[in-house]
């Protein structure tokens, strides 16, 4: 997949996408992960306030893994130049 994510909207709209990918509920992911179905809907809909270990339960559940890298320099703008 190799997406990068700066906000909780666009982790909420990779795990929807993958959660749907594999044909699953949002209660049977919730089931798999140990948490409630409306957890589920937070997270996808990019609700901040998720625990960190469930955020992870989630994310393994699904087959997926997250890599931390550092982020690209950012490139001059215009009104660094002058």
């Amino acid at each position: 997949m190799g997406e990068i994510v700066r906000l909780p909207s666009q982790l909420g709209a990779i795990i929807q996408s993958e959660r749907q990918r594999r044909n699953l509920t949002q209660k049977d992911l919730a089931s798999l992960a140990g948490t409630l179905q409306k957890t589920i809907s937070a997270i996808e809909n990019g609700n901040p306030g998720t625990r960190l270990d469930t955020l992870l339960s989630v994310i393994a559940h699904l087959g997926l893994d997250i890599e931390l890298v550092p982020r690209a320099a950012a490139k001059a703008s215009i009104e660094d130049i002058f």
